[in-house]
């Protein structure tokens, strides 16, 4: 099965979350979109932003040196005015868009990148900043020039790039870096030179964004480059489905993240949108532990695979917004290969496979 992440357009920035509707058709300006979430962040260490709710909010504060256009899912400038890398990929070189600020007025320069790439390439003991997933074969930076910055790898990473562009790239200033990993949990900890900056929160339960009125740095391609349309997002922890849903069709909320399927057409019933862009990363699945000995042997694996029937899990809990996976990751994915032959629904097959590793069938039918 596939989970569609929903990724609702804001001002020109990205809200990240998952099966999120919401009334608007135009933008409007002015004004503060309340904003339902299902649970609160855990920490915005931005390389922590694959987590929706910590996600969400760091599309909000903090840029990126790239942007992937989510059409073309070409790589394109946006904090990087330009790039480029050596052949085999261990050695990539950025310039940086000049006038570019964090929050508190601190530039954002190459100085500030090197900082990032350096604390999300290696981690920070002393601070307990861990690795960054996405950054791999990661060495060091060096800077070049006020505006130039160049990366180099110990094995080749043709992955950097499109890494540059994701959730857990954020780029923060010098003095969020220099915190511990358990302060960045408080939002207002976070200085980024994004389109918003946090306000106020209340941990658990409520946070508060204010738009940037000197921001004038969006992803190069994106025709509004100012600040955001809105005056601010206030964001409220709402555990419960229903009240979620409700509150939005009462019009106390004007945008919900996380509508289950059963819940989609009464919204949609009401004219309200569901957005349900794919990930183009890897589909949700249920994963084994193949030190398990109860699963340990290949053949056993496969044949759980093939004896389920994904199809008909789907068509019964869930949505035409939940295409059947065909693959390990998803088919907006770069790499994706159709692999629909091999995760075909056999139950002649999956006997076959139990049979050969050994798991017969006893006097009762079962194995």
């Amino acid at each position: 099965m596939h989970t569609r992440f929903r990724l609702p357009a804001l001002a020109a920035f990205f809200l990240s979350g998952a099966f999120s509707a919401w009334a608007a058709d135009a933008p409007v300006k002015g004004g503060t979109l309340i904003y339902l979430e299902q649970q609160p962040h855990t920490n915005l260490y931005p390389p922590a932003g694959g987590f929706y709710p910590n996600g969400g909010i760091l599309n909000q504060i903090t840029d990126k040196l790239t942007w992937q256009n989510p059409k073309t899912l070409q790589v394109e400038p946006w904090i990087a005015e330009s790039w480029s890398a050596n052949a085999d990929k261990t050695e990539y070189t950025f310039k940086i868009r000049p006038g570019v600020t964090f929050s508190d007025g601190t530039p954002l320069d190459a100085n500030a990148v090197a900082k990032n790439f350096d604390t999300y390439g290696l981690g920070n003991k002393a601070h307990r900043l861990p690795v960054s997933e996405v950054i791999n074969n990661y060495d060091r930076s060096e800077v070049i020039d006020p505006l130039t910055v160049k990366f180099y790898f110990k094995k080749p990473s043709p992955g950097f790039l499109q890494g540059t562009a994701t959730i857990g790239s954020g780029l923060v200033s010098l003095s969020t870096l220099a915190r511990n990993f358990e302060e960045l949990g408080d939002a207002r900890h976070i200085i980024g030179s994004g389109p918003f900056t946090v306000k106020d929160e209340k941990p658990g339960r409520e946070l508060a964004l204010v738009a940037r009125q000197d921001y004038q740095w969006g992803p190069k391609s994106l025709a509004q480059q100012g600040p955001a349309n809105l005056d601010g997002i206030t964001y409220i922890v709402t555990p419960e489905d229903g009240v979620r849903v409700g509150a939005l069709l009462a019009g106390q909320a004007d945008f919900i993240r996380q509508v289950q399927a059963y819940d989609e057409k009464q919204a949609t019933d009401r004219g309200f949108k569901i957005y349900a862009a794919p990930t183009r990363g890897v589909n949700d699945s249920l994963s084994f532990r193949p030190d398990n000995p109860l699963v340990a042997d290949l053949r056993v694996r496969q044949a759980l695979l093939h004896a389920t029937d994904a199809r008909q899990v789907v068509e019964t809990l869930f949505s035409a917004n939940y295409p059947q996976a065909t693959s390990v990751v998803a088919s907006t994915a770069a790499g994706y290969v159709n692999l629909s032959d091999k995760l075909a629904f056999d139950p002649a097959k999956a006997k076959q496979l139990l049979d050969e590793a050994g798991w017969k069938p006893a006097a009762d039918g079962i194995r």
